[in-house]
Order: structure tokens, then sequence, then C-alpha cells
């Protein structure tokens, strides 16, 4: 019943976006008619421009990689909120499901990409992958200044041969910075808002130097918003430096330095009973419940309510990044170039609700192993209480790295090999700290003000430190033949990721213990493209992906079992595999661009929590094969008479092949359902009109219907968000350089719609001894709008 739901709701929600993309057609059809015959007009010499003429307003760019391929430029980001996050930007595209938690994209968001979640899919800013080393997760919010971005670009099949990636089954996407400008500026942007948003962007170019080849930027920013719904908010503060140095056409040198700081609270989450019973808006508690007085000799506990209505003050989620990299780029030969690329990332920060309640005779002993020990927290003289104290999981990453690689060409063949090799140290821990009678932690960032065990050491809700050394080879043959008509691509990756993970006994794991795996694959890539003329082109791409096991799957909540005080993994887990397969055409005419991709992804050896029986244990395993298979269509246009039009269709059918056993008495009934957070349909259409210094754009993008569980118990409806833009550039002044003002709205006819916030979520209903699980859900935000004003000097 709930399958027919699914499928009759793409009609009746997609009507809108149908009968645009149909007032598109006709009038593209107009504005052709109209240009033939006013295509002499004379151009005045004083109109001022503030977008440039590129294909579907910045959303398209003509590829010509024999692979899908999706890139978005400067130019539409420039249009869009500058507080947006790198989900936000892709989110028209046809492939890509994405959503932010909030309307300024200073909270993060979500993402996949044809069934894939984003810690299956790869992730580089200027080269430098940034998904997280343990885990693989994504965090979008806290890269780079989206006015420094000048390209976003998505590799829906897979990664490129020379990317450095080890957990990427479901592609990559890129993000590259702009280069310093050549001329001299200093640029000011001020963005204002609803929820008190402000953020006040600087940026100085120094333009080329005296030597005529190296130039330097440096920008600056500062932003905040409150949340949308509940007390607290967001503060960001991001800086971004860039060099460049030309020395000549073959021959360069440029660099960046990517440093945020942020402080983030939590937008709660809830399931379908939450919801129905507290509201849309409601959120985490606004009042702190308090210490209780303490009396010596008397158990006293503090009151602690239910992780939902922790207080709002011990929801923080600060986090400190840095992402160094530079890229040198030489010939040394008549056709042979190298590049280098040496990187580094550091990250600091927590995550999760602070709030816990701490018994003050649960401690480690380190010579049992046993929490026995005590500490008396409140000071009244025994240790018989519980008091509410900040603790959550810290995350410290130092993270260097170098990919290398060669270029030769030599008759019709293009040759490149290389290297890639990273030795990522990401140490996990719990400490904890004071939290005083109105509900301040002493320290957000659990660094000062610890609290320490009887023994002088602090006290750890859980202690790991992982070395992830990750390396790889590759090559890539690139044949040209039939004049430059056919492009035949034969390149191979083999990756190896080596896991050395430490457990230090702490209160969540009293015992020390020591695991080390490694993983390994071949992952061959084969494609072509055929250029039929000028306009039309065919493309076909075959390529095997690779995620290796994430590092949580050596402690003793998950796949770790201890045996006398041994550490055992009764379960293996398999590296996730994929086979990627898209055939496609491409019109790339004067007028038109157009790339229509059909796709089917054979996924095995799918991790999540399962049940061995030959083991007898539950820990994350590999359950099976998920087949996908879909198309893809983007269609844009270079402007006509002032309009530009950018449309999106992506249909995913993504099937999961096998039932997952979950205990000796319970088999979950997944085989033939749909995997969870792939809508089976998904549209996306921009519509812009420019003319001298004004344009104006509306975009709409509709989310078909999605499942929220693997076995298909409950169903996330489809949705349709509208966003309209404007912008207006004004008139140079003696001292004031392309002012300009803009004007964005999100979520304009108020929308309520919702997203799961797992992706993993098994079953919302009983099977025999299987219990329910909740799915809880991040809310829409609703209507938004902010401004922004722009001017270089």
């Amino acid at each position: 019943m709930k399958q027919s739901n699914k499928s009759t709701a793409f009609p009746s929600r997609l009507s809108m976006v149908a009968v645009a993309c149909q007032l598109v057609c006709l009038s593209m059809s107009s504005a052709y008619a109209q240009s033939t015959e006013t295509n002499n007009d004379p151009v005045d010499s004083k109109q001022v421009t503030i977008t440039g003429k590129k294909v579907g307003m910045g959303l398209m760019v003509q590829e010509n990689a024999p692979k899908a391929r999706s890139t978005i430029t400067a130019e539409e980001l420039a249009k869009q909120r500058p507080t947006g996050n790198a989900y936000e930007a892709l989110e028209l595209m046809p492939a890509v499901n994405s959503y932010n938690y909030d309307a300024t994209g200073l909270f993060g968001g979500g993402l996949t990409l044809r069934g894939f979640n984003s810690d299956q899919i790869g992730a580089t800013i200027n080269g430098v992958p940034v998904n997280d080393s343990g885990s693989f997760s994504v965090y979008p919010q806290e890269f780079v200044d989206q006015e420094n971005t000048c390209t976003q670009f998505v590799t829906q099949g897979s990664t490129d041969v020379d990317s450095p990636q080890i957990g990427a089954t479901g592609g990559n996407f890129g993000i590259t910075t702009c280069d310093p400008s050549k001329e001299k500026r200093f640029r000011v942007m001020q963005t204002v808002g609803g929820l008190n948003l402000s953020k006040t962007f600087l940026r100085y170019d120094t333009g080329l130097w005296s030597d005529g080849k190296s130039r330097f930027f440096i920008s600056a920013s500062h932003t905040q918003a409150d949340k949308w719904k509940g007390e607290g908010g967001a503060k960001r503060d991001h800086v971004d430096i860039g060099f460049r140095t030309d020395f000549d056409k073959f021959n360069s040198i440029n660099g960046t330095l990517l440093y945020n700081r942020a402080i983030n609270q939590n937008i709660s989450t809830f399931n379908l009973a939450d919801l129905n019973s507290k509201g849309y808006y409601y959120d985490y508690a606004t009042t702190f419940t308090g210490h209780v007085t303490p009396t010596k000799g008397k158990a006293d506990n503090d009151a602690n309510p239910a992780y939902a209505d922790a207080y709002y003050q011990l929801t923080k989620n600060p986090f400190e990044n840095i992402i160094a990299s530079v890229t040198a780029k030489f010939r040394i030969g008549e056709n042979t170039d190298i590049k280098i690329l040496p990187y580094y990332w550091y990250g600091y920060g927590t995550g999760g609700n602070q709030q816990r309640l701490q018994a003050e005779n649960a401690f480690l002993n380190p010579v049992t192993g046993k929490n026995t020990a005590a500490v008396d927290l409140n000071g009244d003289g025994d240790t018989l209480d519980k008091v509410i104290v900040a603790n959550s999981s810290v995350t410290r990453t130092n993270r260097p790295g170098i990919t290398a690689s060669v270029l030769h060409n030599i008759d019709n063949h293009q040759l490149l090999a290389g290297f890639w090799y990273e030795r990522a140290t990401h140490e996990q821990f719990g400490p904890m700290v004071p939290v005083d009678a109105n509900g301040n932690a002493e320290d957000i960032w659990l660094k000062n003000g610890r609290i320490l065990r009887p023994d002088g050491t602090p006290f750890q809700s859980r202690d790991q430190k992982t070395i992830s050394t990750a390396y790889q080879f590759f090559a890539q043959d690139t044949i040209s033949l039939m004049n430059d008509k056919l492009s035949v691509n034969v390149g191979l990756r083999a990756p190896t990721m080596k896991r050395d993970f430490t457990n230090y006994a702490n209160e969540g794991s009293g015992v020390s213990y020591n695991i080390s795996r490694s993983y390994s694959e071949l992952l061959p890539q084969l494609g072509a493209r055929y250029q039929i003329d000028n306009n039309n082109q065919i493309f076909a791409s075959l390529a095997r992906n690779m995620k290796a096991p994430p590092n949580y799957v050596y402690m003793t909540s998950n796949n770790v079992k201890l045996v006398n005080g041994q550490a055992t993994m009764p379960v293996e887990v398999k590296d996730e595999t994929s086979y990627n397969l898209d055939v496609g055409y491409r019109l790339q005419s004067d007028r038109l661009t157009g790339q229509f991709t059909v796709y089917t992804v054979d996924f095995r050896d799918r991790q999540a929590t399962a049940y061995d029986p030959i083991a007898n244990f539950t820990s994350v395993t590999s359950i099976g094969k998920v087949k996908t298979k879909g198309f893809e269509i983007e269609l844009g246009n270079t402007p006509v008479n002032g309009w530009s039009f950018y449309g999106s269709l992506g249909y995913a059918n993504s099937e999961i092949k096998d039932d997952l056993i979950i205990s000796k008495t319970a088999t979950l009934p997944t085989a033939g359902k749909q995997m969870t957070l792939t809508p089976e349909w998904k549209a996306g259409l921009s519509a812009q009109y420019e003319t001298g210094a004004w344009y104006t754009r509306m975009k709409v993008k509709y989310t078909g219907s999605q499942w929220a569980t693997m076995t298909n118990d409950e169903l996330v409806p489809a949705y349709t968000l509208v966003g309209f833009d404007a912008g207006y550039q004004f008139a140079n002044t003696s001292w004031l350089k392309k002012p300009t003002i803009r004007l964005s709205i999100s979520n304009l006819t108020n929308e309520k719609y919702r997203n799961p916030s797992s992706f993993n979520v098994t079953n919302a209903l009983p099977y025999g001894t299987a219990s329910a699980k909740s799915v809880f859900y991040y809310l829409g935000a609703p209507r938004f709008t902010s401004v922004t004003f722009q001017a270089d000097f």
C-alpha cells in the first residue's frame, strides 16, 4: 500500500515543475525567434553586467570528460546567499539529494548521491581530501567562504583516477577556490537578514606584483545567526589566504590556507510521535533544571531530562580547523609535466549533546579496569551523588599528505601516473568539565577545568587513537583516435588503507588494546567519448570504487569483543565496493547545452549493523548488495534577450537485494525494498531574466518521496521548495566599483517538510522479535530573507 502511495506522489507533487518546464520551452523558442531579429542591435557602451554569459547562469558548463560530471561556477554561487554551504550549492543537480538544517547554511546539512550517503562520497578542496579520516563524514559548513569559491563539481559515477580517496564508493564532489585577482582591489560584502543574520566579508587582492608574475589575497569574515527554532545560534569566523606565481604558462606555484572557527548549537531532531505531540517549532529546553542542594551523607541526584529536553546551552558544537595546500606545476620536458600537491589538515572540536548525569562513584580504577573509583563532584563531602556535567566526544586530527603526478604526451597518448600518501592521526576522547548553577559549562571546548580521577588523570568517556596510513598508485592512458573525434581513457587506481587503532582504558571501555588492519583494492576505470560533430557527443564510463571500513568498527561498542581481557573481532568487515556504469549523450551548441545520462550501480558488501549467525555476534558487517539504476537530464541555455534557463530531472530506483539478519530470532524483510534517502524522482528549474544592471531569478527544487527505513515502513513525503533572487548593480562612483545589492528569499511558499537524520535506520515497525526503531528528522526551515551589499574599492 505504501509503495502505491509513493508511485502516485510524483505526478501530483511535480506538476509545478512540469508546467514551469513547458513555459521554459515556449519562452526559449520565443526568445530565439526574437534573437534572430534583434542580434544586430547596437550595444550600449555604458551597460554594466553583474553576471557573465555562461550556460544556464553558471549552473552548467560544457563538459568533455568520458563520464558523467556536473559543474557549477562562481556566476551561480554569486547569486546564492553568501552564508550557504557546499551542499546547498549543489541542490539543483539531478543526482544530488541535499538539504540544510537551516536557511543560512551555518548549521550543516545532509547529502546523498545516487543512493550513496555523504560518508560514501569523496570530497576535496583544491585537491585535498576533507572527508573525516575516521568515519569519512563530511561537514560542509566548515570548508571555505562561498565568496572565494570558483567552481564546485560532482562526478556522479566514479572518482577521478588521481583523486586521493579511500572512502568513496559513490563518486565525489570537489571545490576549487578562486585565484588572487590580477587587479588590485579591496572587496567589502555585508549580508543581513532574518534571525539576526549578519555576515561581514572583507577581501584584499594585491594584484600582480612588480615582477608581473605573483599575486596574493587574504580574506576574513564573521558570521552569526540565531536558530530558526528554539534558543541559541551559530557564530563563525573564517580566514582564507591564497597566493599564485606564474613563471610562464607551463610553470606555476599556488597555495591556499583556509582557517575556520565556529560555535554552533544543535538544532533538535524528533520522531513523528514527538512532532505530533510537541509541534513543528519545539526545540531544546530554554531553562536549566539546576543542581540540587547537596547534603553530606545523602544521595542527591540532579534532575536529568530526556535527551530531547536537554538545556540548549549544553548543546554547543565548537570546532576549529585548518586546510593548507600548495600546488606546484612544472614542465620538465617538451611533452612532460609534473604536479606536486603537499597538504596539511588540522581539526579540533566536539560534537553532540554535552549534558551528562555523572555518578560520583563511577570513575575508572586503572588497576581493576572497573568504574569503581569515586570523586566528590559537588563538594558535599561524600561520593553518593549524581551531578550534571558537560561531556561529549572530542576529535583532534593531524593529517599531512602529498599527491604527485607526471603527465607525458607521446604520439596520440597522454600518459598520467603518480601516487598519493597520507598519514592521519585521529584522536577521539571524552573529557568532562563542571557545569555552574546557570547551566554553563566551564569550557565548551572541554580543554580547561577537566574533572580528574582520584589518580589525577582526566575522566574519559572514550579514549582512542587511530593512525590511518593511506597511499595510492594510479595510472591512466588517454588515447586520441580518429583525429580527436574519439577519446578513450584506460585507468587504474591501487589504494591501500592501514588502520592502527589503540583504545586506552577509559570509563567507556576499561581495557587497553590495539588492533591493526589493512585494506587494499585494484580499481580499474574505462571511459570513452566520441564527438559526433561540433555540437554532439556520446560517452560511456565503467569504474570500480571502494570504501574502507570506518575506524569505529574497532570499538567495543561495535565489532570488538573482549575475551579474557583480550580484544578480538569475531566478525571482520570487508571493503565496500561498487561498479558504476554511465552511458550518456551531450548537446553542446552555441545556444543550448544538455546532458542525458543512463546509469547503473552494482553496490557490494554494504556496511551496516547486523547479526552474524556463525560468530553469534551483532556488529557492523557486510550485509549484501544494492542495485541502483536510473537516468539524469540537465539542460541549460546561453542568455537570449536576457532570458536564461536551467532544468534538471533525475530518476533513481535503488533496490536492496538481501534480507537483514539482526539476531538469532529476527530477520528484517529488506530484500526487494528501496534504499533509504533515495528519492525516486528529483527535479530542478532555474529561470532568470537579466538586462543591463539588474537580474531576477526564480528557482524550484522538487524532491520526491523517499523511504526513511530499509524495510520501507516509514515514508518521507515529497516536497517542493521555491526560491527567489534579485540583484542590481549601481553605476561606479569615484571611490566605489561595482556597488551591488542582492536579495535572496528561500522557501518562498513556506513549505513544511522533513528529512531523516540517519541513513541507516532499519525498521520503524516491529517484525517478530525485532523491535521498532525511531526515525528522527530534521525539519525544513521556514521562509527566510536576506540582503547583501557588495562593493570594490
